[in-house]
């Protein structure tokens, strides 16, 4: 009489011609999808483990699910709502300051989306910019703060967040204009 059981791995790991939970894409799949979790990058995260849910193997499947409606759970709590856009960008700063640079570009371009004329949003992205090396837009963005705000060039001028880019003579001409 045959029986539905599954099937337990054997001590040499095998478990009867199937693949070993720990072992194959499945399972390397799962866990990235994990350490998207444990990084609290809940949208990835969700994106992941709902992708393997149709094919997911069976010793997986209740994990993927109950991961599914954690993932939701934190996306629902931490929908925000901003009073101002200066609120926004402050928690667009923590994002930055903490080291979540990929949160902090889309809160300060979703900045720019309500208020394309917001240059704290801008010199946000310019600071963004000069600490992950992407030295072009952050010159780009730095003149479009300054631009809209001429403060900003002072302020630029004290920030240690742009240490990066002191040696960059394009950097220095838009601290240091020469003034005719």
């Amino acid at each position: 009489m045959a029986h539905d059981r599954k099937k337990e791995p054997s001590p040499s790991g095998k478990s009867g011609g199937r693949t070993p939970a720990g072992t194959g894409p499945a399972y390397q799949h799962y866990m990235a999808a994990v350490q998207l979790l444990h990084q609290s990058k809940f949208e990835k995260a969700l994106a992941a483990f709902e992708k393997m849910l149709p094919t997911a193997p069976i010793e997986l499947l209740d994990r993927c699910k109950m991961y599914v409606s954690t993932c939701q759970r934190q996306l629902d709590k931490h929908k925000l709502t901003f009073l101002t856009p200066e609120e926004h960008y402050d928690y667009a700063i923590s994002q930055l300051n903490t080291g979540y640079y990929e949160e902090a570009r889309e809160q300060f371009e979703g900045i720019l989306i309500g208020h394309p004329g917001a240059d704290y949003a801008f010199y946000g992205l310019a600071l963004l910019d000069a600490i992950t090396g992407r030295s072009q837009d952050c010159l780009q963005n730095l003149a479009r703060a300054i631009e809209l705000n001429p403060r900003n060039r002072l302020q630029a001028r004290a920030d240690n967040d742009f240490q990066s880019m002191a040696d960059d003579p394009r950097f220095t001409e838009l601290l240091y204009p020469e003034i005719p």
